[in-house]
């Protein structure tokens, strides 16, 4: 039987950057373990090695690119801190060497890329060093590395577009996960005329994203006019916003959910259909689309596009792992990256079946359904069921090394979209905010009813598993109803809202409390909901994850479920790791957290 290290050894290869004349890519891989930026040539004949540019401890987050020169911008924290830093990779597209040197020097802050001036020379970004809460706006020239405050901002602030001109620039403004505002700041403003001037006020709360600024003026995704997402033009002046697609042109209930496009207009768009990703072509000026062929049916992310239509993006499908694709002008698609498999066979992966249950309101519910290969067993398969983060997340058709591993040691897996998940409409993701977020909870028993009419299952045998927000729902399920559960796995979750609130990074709370409530307001009804009040009802095992410096989510949470579940006399495991945050990300650290996962449902579903 396969162990999971072998599965955890698959690699990936992800956010593509072309080089300013399109004969190498660059992107982050973890062919080592961890992801670090790599470079590999576009031309199909060269048949070079991927070239390794950077060799942290840690991992890369992003890596960005620009026409303006040969270089790129690394993205990346220590022990997962998430105090992200920058670092300036020079020469990646030559033959010969390249050099890494670090551009910021503030180890307390995080540093938020907002993008590049058209030379390629200086780059615009947010930092919260001022206060750890409020990001400031910056430019710096990587030059010298040297660093100017431009503006003083308020709140959670990135720099979403820079003017071709270089005199404004487009921040944006995260007051929720379903509410954004937008500013325009003139850089050549003097005083109180370089104050950010906000462009989406006195209009309903919407989301804002991939906002794009070209020479035909600026573009962007939202949902302020169109429940499931449009491209529109900004107008700068009123703010007003201009449809061109929305959501409607291709049916469902589905989401607009990408937007790239090039210097001279070209556009490329992503279109969510039930998890699954439509690429389109359109002509902004007159929303006339050409759907993109030859790539996988799978989820495609971090798409860039050149001016003369080359574009590249990352796709992964359920059966195969993530790499980056090119689809040049002929219209041809074609794998730039062929990331290992670990040796495994590729007929053994598993494809899930979209599917829908009904809740206790009669809300339909999506899911995505997973049953083994392996010969079913007279009393029918375990199951996991798994929940998501965010909660404004959604559960995609992607690549997961650990469904893959449970379902080759004969798991069965629904995944599921509970309301409050984004992919289908900003009704559909409100639904469980703050009072009605014990609606989302009962939609995890109902899909163990729905799993309870399957004879293919063992509904005696069914696990919860979830991380982050994923990690709380295991704990809102298990508390609230015990009787439906064989076992659960809790990876980084909120045990207590109140404590969670008060110890989360201070940046964040604002943000977090529109979506959960605020401590001010709503202590009653996160004092309710929090699972720690009712701990003594996890009489099933339960296995808790957590890393040392997670700054979401702070230890301190894991800590108080394990205290209060092993005083009430229930079986309870616990493993943190000192060199993680939010995320366990290092493959020695993986390896060890999933094979002691393994052998806990081995444990106790098995």
């Amino acid at each position: 039987m396969t162990d999971f290290a072998r599965y955890l050894n698959i690699r990936s290869a992800q956010m593509p950057v072309l080089s300013p004349d399109g004969s190498r890519v660059a992107f982050l891989s973890d062919i080592t373990g961890n992801l670090q930026v790599w470079s590999a040539p576009t031309a199909p004949d060269r048949g070079e090695w991927p070239r390794q540019l950077t060799f942290f401890a840690d991992k890369v987050w992003e890596v960005h690119g620009t026409g303006g020169g040969d270089h790129l911008l690394a993205v990346g924290d220590v022990g997962g801190n998430e105090r992200q830093q920058f670092y300036l990779i020079s020469g990646y597209g030559g033959d010969g060497g390249h050099d890494v040197r670090r551009l910021t020097s503030d180890d307390n802050a995080i540093h938020r890329f907002g993008g590049f001036s058209g030379d390629g020379q200086r780059i615009l970004y947010a930092a919260n060093g001022r206060n750890g809460v409020d990001f400031d706006l910056f430019q710096m020239d990587m030059a010298n590395g040297e660093s100017r405050l431009l503006c003083e901002l308020s709140g959670n602030q990135e720099v979403m577009a820079w003017s071709l001109d270089e005199e404004f620039v487009l921040t944006r403004q995260q007051v929720g996960p379903l509410e954004d505002r937008l500013f325009l700041i003139d850089l050549h403003g003097e005083g109180n005329s370089r104050q950010p001037r906000e462009l989406t006020a006195g209009t309903a709360p919407a989301r804002y994203e991939q906002v794009r600024w070209g020479h035909g003026g600026v573009y962007l995704l939202s949902d302020r006019t169109h429940d499931r997402g449009a491209i529109c033009r900004l107008d700068l002046e009123s703010g007003e916003l201009s449809e061109i697609v929305n959501a409607d042109a291709h049916g469902g209930d589905g989401e607009m959910e990408a937007l790239a496009m090039a210097a001279n207009g070209a556009a490329i768009y992503s279109y969510n259909e039930g998890g699954y990703s439509r690429l389109w072509r359109v002509d902004l000026k007159t929303g006339e689309r050409a759907a993109v062929a030859g790539l996988p049916d799978g989820q495609i992310g971090h798409i860039s596009v050149k001016n003369n239509g080359t574009l590249v993006c990352d796709v992964q499908t359920p059966q195969a792992n993530l790499n980056v694709w090119l689809v040049g002008t002929d219209g041809i698609a074609r794998a730039l990256t062929q990331s290992d498999r670990a040796g495994l066979d590729a007929g053994s992966f598993v494809a899930p079946e979209l599917i829908h249950f009904s809740s206790f309101d009669g809300l339909s519910i999506p899911a995505f359904y997973y049953l083994p290969q392996t010969p079913r067993p007279a009393g029918g398969y375990p199951c996991i069921l798994y929940v998501h983060g965010g909660p404004t997340s959604q559960l995609r058709p992607d690549f997961d090394v650990r469904f893959q591993y449970f379902l080759s040691r004969g798991y069965a897996i629904l995944g599921t979209n509970v309301r409050g998940s984004t992919g289908y409409g900003r009704a559909y993701a409100a639904l469980d905010e703050i009072e009605k977020r014990p609606d989302s909870v009962a939609d995890l028993k109902h899909a163990v009813l729905w799993l309870q009419g399957r004879a293919e299952i063992d509904s005696g045998r069914v696990a919860v598993y979830g991380r982050s927000y994923g990690g709380y729902m295991v704990l809102a399920a298990l508390t609230a109803y015990p009787e439906l559960f064989a076992a659960g796995i809790d990876v980084v979750g909120i045990a207590n809202w109140v404590s969670f609130l008060e110890r989360t990074s201070p940046w964040r709370r604002v943000h977090r409390e529109q979506e959960y409530g605020s401590l001010a307001d709503h202590r009653e009804v996160l004092e309710r909901i929090s699972p720690i009040h009712r701990a003594e009802r996890i009489t099933m095992p339960l296995l808790v994850i957590a890393g040392d410096n997670d700054p979401r989510v702070p230890l301190f949470e894991s800590e108080l479920i394990v205290e209060k579940v092993g005083a009430s006399g229930g079986t309870v495991e616990f493993l943190h790791y000192a060199d993680e945050g939010h995320k366990i990300s290092k493959l020695s650290n993986r390896i060890d957290s999933f094979t002691k996962m393994a052998a806990f449902l081995e444990k106790y579903l098995v």
